[in-house]
């Protein structure tokens, strides 16, 4: 059997195996292995066909790392809290507070520490469990 065969084969089995771990690394190994079997249908040497799968390996890891990261950064994080009203329940004389939200009490801190203390406040960001409390509706 010519050798290009072993190439596309060892490249499908990969590709169903990337099918059923979804990592896209195997994709890129399977169509490293692809381009190594063009390289033996063309009649390159085994020594090329081999140079030609692991540049196509570097090449391809390379650019789904760069997409994968580039993707994160695009990304919006929407907090559906962010300018919800809340009830004060107390004030302590730290400067935070307990207020009642979604039908809980929260810790709360205000943006500010000179900012008044009675009023309709919202929520400015959420930081873990604490809210972070302004007079001005985001």
């Amino acid at each position: 059997m010519a050798l290009y065969v072993y190439w596309f084969t060892l490249a499908l089995v990969v590709l169903g195996i990337e099918m059923a771990t979804g990592t896209f690394y195997l994709l890129v190994v399977s169509i490293a292995m692809a381009l190594g079997g063009f390289a033996a249908l063309l009649g390159a040497s085994i020594a090329w066909q081999l140079t030609l799968c692991a540049l196509g390996v570097m090449a391809g890891t390379i650019m789904l790392r760069q997409w994968k990261n580039g993707s994160g950064k695009e990304a919006v994080y929407d907090d559906l809290d962010i300018g919800q009203s809340v009830q004060i329940i107390k004030w302590h004389e730290n400067g935070s507070a307990r207020v009642q939200y979604r039908g809980a009490e929260w810790d709360a801190s205000p943006e500010s520490t000179d900012m008044p203390r009675e009023g309709t406040f919202y929520i400015k960001s959420v930081h873990g469990s604490n809210l972070i409390l302004t007079h001005h509706k985001p």
